[in-house]
């Protein structure tokens, strides 16, 4: 399933990252996924029952994903 979220809502929603980028709906390989991605970073972050989950300790992907850093 698709995130469907309002579109005002998506321009105003950032990734909690010290870039504060703009995230995008779905997964670089699943744009389907129900998660939002950061165009900066590339954490995902999850949204469940609709609602986008921006904490960064529940995100995956991005900086360290790898067990880097």
């Amino acid at each position: 399933m698709a995130v469907d979220l309002e579109p005002q809502l998506l321009e105003v929603l950032a990734c909690p990252c010290p870039q504060h980028a703009r995230l995008r709906p779905g997964l670089g390989d699943d744009p389907q996924a129900d998660y939002l991605t950061c165009t900066s970073c590339g954490r995902a972050f999850p949204v469940r029952d609709g609602i986008p989950v921006l904490l960064l300790e529940e995100a995956v992907g991005g900086p360290g994903a790898s067990g880097e850093g």
